[in-house]
């Protein structure tokens, strides 16, 4: 029967089904019926699935939800913050309620000998566990892809939260200036790294969208050691003497740490962003990997032996502009009719006088416009608007190899001419720069007639393409709150991560050596970096 039904389907005939009897033909119509149910619940969820995988990876420009700019991703619920005052007042406020273990009183601090070697039997135990339990865990082979776990020190609140909230009620009190007429507050925000590197350590995981570090509580199973002391607020807001005796606790509070004494400060991470900041003590941490907004080779700011590449991050400035968005860097095409922009201070030091010479020579030149700059808001809004009016923005050295109006010529869309021959840049190991700066020498750039001259040997592709870029790297100096992937934040800790192999290398080699009895040639005396002339 069933070899008659088969040979009359295969010869076109009707169905064997309809041979079938009523009963088994209802059981064929339910079954067929669960499978088509079946099928439309696996659509709807391989449908729910496929959004939400494209949603994880959709990345948003911040400032406009019609862009389609692949910058930041921006999940509706945490959307980022890139104001450092709004940020801060939405930290402090929901972190009013603060438990005793995260106010560095969790206990007191072991400073003896049987504490170093306690901790670093644990953090023995915890590679070899890596090694022979997990060894697909890349901790032991640092990369820049590689997930970071870093311990944060609970400090006492002076340390921390006090400054900042001393910070915050400080805020509108703007007549508070430095000798050259800066806004202290505005000081603080331009080197706020500190605040911004801390916030997002110590946030929930649920809440953090950078996933290459990690907070542990454990301090063996730490690859670094973070140190959240705000040197810069205590260095602008406390009194001199005030501010010197908290450096002096700060650094015996940190010393006293057993992690710190088993690496002599080699995995801690010290931010230092000011070069005025914790300058009378940090001597005593220079094995640390401090957060630096330049080099100094001169001696001015940092004395030999303190800062180095192979050991140190350079970090940008936080811009003092607002962001020029996509809609801003569309519509300012046509506007931008001058040539070269600088508003700022003329007279320097150091390095810094540089400044006053090419003021000098470009005083009176066609399509330049130099002037001396003006603190406050109402500077702040003229420097803005220049930048946005411009091609090239001059971005000379000051009494420091850098400045913050670099960064501030980026996020403006304006390409910045670079005279300082010995700045060293933010993520130089990640980022092309030559992409979006031009970088003179100085004995070029003050020769009568020679930077107008190359400037405008500048074509209009290579210009268009420049300002392009600017268009994509700005993202790159963003601090913001989450922390946003590629944002600078993130490129901090990836840098990081490429130290990380050399400083485990040392911390070994410091444990075995007999003290003294080896001369190892460090990066002392590291010859200078000089900008070559642009051709």
């Amino acid at each position: 029967m069933a070899g008659k039904h088969l040979s009359s389907f295969a010869r076109g005939g009707r169905s064997p089904s309809l041979s079938f009897p009523l009963s088994v033909r209802s059981a064929l119509f339910l079954f067929t019926l669960f499978l088509l149910g079946l099928g439309l619940v696996f659509c709807f969820f391989s449908s729910s699935s496929s959004s939400s995988s494209h949603s994880a990876i959709n990345y948003r420009n911040p400032w406009s939800s019609r862009s389609n700019l692949p910058l930041f991703r921006n999940p509706s619920s945490y959307k980022p913050e890139f104001s450092f005052v709004a940020s801060l007042e939405k930290f402090l406020t929901s972190r009013a309620q603060i438990s005793k273990s995260e106010l560095g009183l969790n206990g007191s601090v072991l400073s003896d000998g049987e504490a170093v070697r306690k901790l670093d039997n644990l953090v023995w135990k915890s590679e070899m566990k890596t090694i022979y339990e997990d060894p697909l865990y890349p901790a032991l082979l640092p990369s820049s892809n590689s997930v970071l776990r870093v311990y944060v020190y609970e400090m006492p609140p002076k340390f921390t939260y006090d400054l900042l909230w001393l910070f915050r009620n400080t805020y509108q009190e703007t007549s508070n200036l430095t000798s050259n007429g800066s806004p202290v507050h505005r000081l603080i925000e331009q080197h706020s790294i500190d605040y911004w590197l801390w916030a997002d350590l110590i946030a929930p995981e649920s809440e953090r969208l950078l996933k290459n570090v990690i907070r542990v509580h454990q301090q063996e199973e730490a690859d670094l050691f973070y140190i959240p002391f705000f040197t810069t607020i205590s260095f602008f807001l406390l009194e001199k003497q005030q501010c010197k005796a908290l450096y002096r606790e700060a650094l015996q509070w940190v010393t006293d740490q057993p992690a710190w004494k088993r690496s002599e400060g080699r995995d801690h991470i010290l931010p230092v962003h000011h070069p005025w900041s914790f300058k009378s003590v940090r001597r005593f941490m220079k094995k640390a990997i401090w957060l630096l907004p330049d080099m100094d080779s001169t001696g001015n700011w940092y004395k030999p032996g303190q800062v180095w590449l192979e050991k140190d991050v350079i970090l940008p400035y936080v811009p003092n502009v607002e962001v020029c968005d996509p809609k801003c860097f569309a519509e300012g095409e046509a506007k931008r009719s001058t040539l070269l922009f600088f508003r700022g201070r003329l007279k320097r030091n150091a390095g810094g006088k540089i400044r006053a010479k090419l003021g000098a020579e470009l005083n009176g030149v066609e399509g330049v416009f130099i002037a001396e700059g003006t603190a406050g808001e109402a500077g702040k809004n003229a420097a803005q608007d220049g930048m946005r009016k411009s091609i090239f923005c001059l971005s000379p050295a000051g009494d420091t190899p850098s400045s913050a109006r670099l960064f501030d010529a980026i996020v403006s869309g304006c390409i910045p001419v670079v005279v300082s021959d010995e700045l060293e840049l933010p993520f130089e190991g990640i980022l092309d720069y030559r992409k979006i700066v031009l970088f003179v020498s100085s004995s070029d750039a003050v020769q009568p007639g020679w930077l107008i001259t190359f400037l405008k040997s500048i074509g209009p592709d290579q210009i268009r393409e420049m300002r392009a870029n600017l268009a994509k790297y700005s993202r790159h100096f963003l601090y913001s709150s989450p922390a946003q992937p590629f944002g600078p934040e993130d490129l901090t800790w990836r840098m990081i991560a490429s130290k990380l192999l050399n400083i485990k290398l040392h911390i070994r080699r410091s444990q075995r050596v007999v003290k003294e009895s080896r001369s190892l040639c460090t990066c002392d005396c590291r010859t200078a970096n000089h900008t070559s002339s642009a051709s």
